[in-house]
């Protein structure tokens, strides 16, 4: 075969560089005005399904940008949808859809269609003993930042990202909700109620709880009480952890029954969730907390079921987890059921360590004081703690315990919190159903 000239082949590769250069810029994509450009990590989150970025990940910003919607394109100037922004938050922006709105009306349009699909989906899980549910799951319903939870006729809203700080949304959120649940299951009041870090962190301007809407207007409702399971539960829009209870909870409140035996121990029972339900099966539960406010409202919703609880007994114990267990198991207590429900141990990537120190020990202890045969019910709420993390630390613990336990079930959160396997943030709550042999 002859060879080409040296010479002729590199006039050729230059001449295809030069064609190529030219046709790169002719593909370009045209210059979108007041975008933010990320990073290609970013961008690939993006379009993996995801819909955060870090404010680590913007690789320029526009010369004037405030809260509010935004283009986002990857670094070659490719749209990639449009977010909102937040000037204060790490995480700067939350992608609403992969196309470019640049008018707040169509923005409120889409707002409400997706409030109404979201109220929509959970319209078959609200029913005669359940009256209280998540309407409302934040990016898992694709509305980023915002959260809504019913409690029979009162509606918590919580809005925690600083473009949707605006009157129009909260005006789009109230009237959207009203027209949604429906008549037959009344709206009393609906407040907006911030959680103190949010509000600090993202500068919000509402105070901690505002109304959005009252039937009457002069004494809106704060109180109430909901549903569960059968169960019945106060609820005060004024105090309280989260938004109010823990509704993530009610499908696993209702397998512990299934699961459990004998003289019960609820651990960390906060409002009495746990224990209720497992009077309803148990001849004696012990709930125990760290907080007198919280076992003063278990203690009123154990007087709402007395006559659904028959005639197991109730009683709480005020005393810190730790300390307690430890005391217990070395006195040589022992019990059939035992439930392990913390708080999140684990806000941020650096508290893990700490956290699967605190889980092992909690879970240490209950497996000690099971008798053979007994059920552990044990759960985080630590979305930085993965399943298998926390599976790996439910095995150290039943080998420091000297004990063979068997896998019952592997659960998660109740099917108004659903999980969105593009959004692994989602995906928080673990429940692990043990038996200790």
């Amino acid at each position: 075969m002859a060879k080409k000239p040296l010479d002729g082949g590199a006039r050729s590769t230059r001449a295809g560089n030069s064609q190529a250069g030219k046709s790169h810029s002719m593909d370009a994509a045209p210059e979108i005005a007041g975008a933010v450009r990320i990073t290609r990590r970013a961008a690939d989150r993006l379009r993996a399904g995801h819909v955060w970025v870090y404010r680590s990940d913007v690789e320029e910003w526009p010369a004037e940008l405030s809260a509010g919607l935004v283009p986002v394109t990857d670094r070659r100037g490719e749209l990639l949808g449009t977010g909102l922004h937040s000037p204060a938050s790490e995480i700067a922006l939350r992608l609403i859809s992969r196309e470019l709105i640049s008018d707040e009306t169509i923005w409120l349009e889409m707002l409400r269609g997706r409030l109404r699909a979201a109220i929509a989906r959970r319209h078959a899980m609200l029913d005669a003993e359940n009256d209280a549910c998540r309407l409302v799951f934040s990016e898992a319903d694709e509305l980023p930042g915002i959260t809504v939870d019913k409690y029979a006729g009162l509606v918590i809203v919580q809005l925690r990202h600083k473009a949707l700080d605006t009157a129009a949304v909260r005006a789009a959120v109230a009237e959207t909700i009203r027209e949604a649940v429906g008549p037959e299951t009344g709206v009393e009041t609906i407040l907006e109620r911030e959680d103190p870090r949010i509000r600090e962190l993202e500068h919000l301007s509402v105070p901690a709880s505002a109304t959005l809407f009252a039937r009457d207007p002069e004494q809106p409702v704060t109180s109430t009480v909901f549903r569960l399971n059968g169960l019945r539960f106060h609820f005060d829009a004024t105090s309280g952890q989260k938004t109010g209870a823990f509704l993530d909870q009610r499908e696993n409140y209702a397998a512990a029954a299934r699961y459990a035996q004998g003289e019960a121990l609820d651990v960390c029972t906060y409002q009495g969730g746990f224990a209720l339900h497992l009077a309803r099966v148990c001849p004696r539960v012990t709930g125990v907390d760290v907080s007198r406010a919280a076992l003063e409202v278990a203690d009123r919703n154990l007087e709402l079921n007395r006559a659904a609880l028959g005639s197991g007994e109730v009683d709480w114990v005020e005393a810190d987890a730790f300390a307690l267990l430890r005391d217990w198991s070395d006195a040589g207590s022992v019990y059939d059921t035992i439930v392990v429900d913390p708080p999140a141990f684990a806000k941020t990537k650096r508290a893990v360590e700490g956290a699967l120190r605190g889980y092992r020990e909690l879970n240490l202890r209950a497996l000690k004081m099971l008798r053979p045969g007994g059920r552990l019910i044990t759960c985080s709420c630590s979305h930085h703690v993965s399943l298998g993390v926390f599976m790996e630390t439910l095995r150290a613990a039943a080998g420091d315990a000297g004990r063979r336990v068997r896998l019952l079930e592997v659960r998660g959160a109740a099917a108004d919190h659903p999980v969105v396997l593009n959004i692994p943030e989602t995906e928080y709550l673990k429940c692990v159903v043990l038996e200790a042999e």
